[in-house]
């Protein structure tokens, strides 16, 4: 047990983010990883120029990475944005032209796992209104993702540092991912356990894992607080993982923290460098 025996996988677009999108897979591997993940890469557009899916593709491949997990467009983010599919207008249009977008690239590199940030509440509209919206978009998240053999993953986030996202309690997320799979019919809306959001909700974090292990597709860690690597805080993250296991969870754990004032290489000496490469 303990954290030798996880999948871990490294977040590109919080870890290595001192290097170009496109050194950040070879950092990864040459840090010890064969497992990477990435919130989308160009926040700009929903449906960048072939040319730069093809120079990411061949930025994975060449660095002998494996893409395991990726954002559908989600807008300014990192920025004020938490997404786009609740957002009516031009947000919910963006990411409506980013979903084969972003699916069929996935399918290019084999990754199985596509994450659909909720969006934020907007000021004059009605909530209800968003949360049909979200609904229907998140259906066609779940079908094109279905397309490709791929989970749709369903995040929660937390109230403090997003105070005007929805879904901010394991409850709330686990609630849509229900909604989708009711919708579709097709189970593959999962829900991405964050350690770090539901610990700054304040949530009971074992209970949370015991409760809701079965429909949990993937798993984000960092430690709390100061969203640095485990051991920068207080959270058990270890035994927590364990916990997981034990509940039945054998997918990848994603390493979304901040290195601290640190190059992004030096941030893993809590992790033995024989258990950083998946099997």
């Amino acid at each position: 047990m303990g954290y030798p025996d996880q999948r871990f996988d490294v977040n590109l677009s919080i870890l290595f983010t001192e290097l170009p999108l496109l050194e950040r897979p070879a950092a990864a591997a040459a840090a010890g990883f064969t497992a990477v993940e990435l919130w989308w890469p160009w926040i700009e557009t929903p449906t960048p120029p072939q040319v730069e899916l093809d120079a990411l593709k061949k930025a994975l491949d060449d660095a002998g990475t494996q893409l395991v997990g990726l954002n559908f467009y989600a807008g300014q983010l990192p920025g004020p944005d938490r997404g786009a599919l609740s957002v009516p207008g031009t947000e919910s249009d963006r990411f409506r032209a980013n979903i084969e977008v972003a699916a069929d690239f996935a399918a290019s590199v084999g990754c199985a796992a596509l994450n659909a940030l909720y969006g934020n509440r907007v000021e004059g509209v009605d909530p209800q209104v968003q949360d049909t919206l979200a609904l229907e978009n998140l259906v066609l998240a779940a079908r094109a993702a279905d397309r490709i053999g791929a989970i749709l993953l369903v995040e929660a986030l937390n109230k403090p540092e997003s105070p005007l996202y929805p879904l901010v309690g394991a409850p709330a997320a686990i609630e849509v991912v229900d909604k989708v799979n009711a919708a579709t019919g097709l189970g593959n809306a999962k829900f991405l356990l964050d350690l770090y959001h539901l610990s700054m909700n304040g949530e009971d974090l074992s209970q949370v894992i015991k409760a809701y292990a079965a429909k949990t597709g993937h798993v984000q860690i960092a430690d709390n607080p100061g969203r640095g690597a485990p051991g920068t805080g207080t959270l058990p993250l270890e035994r927590l993982l364990d916990e997981l296991k034990d509940a039945g969870y054998a997918g990848w754990v994603g390493l979304e923290y901040k290195p601290g004032d640190r190059p992004s290489a030096e941030s893993f000496d809590w992790l033995p460098a024989s258990a950083r490469a998946a099997g």
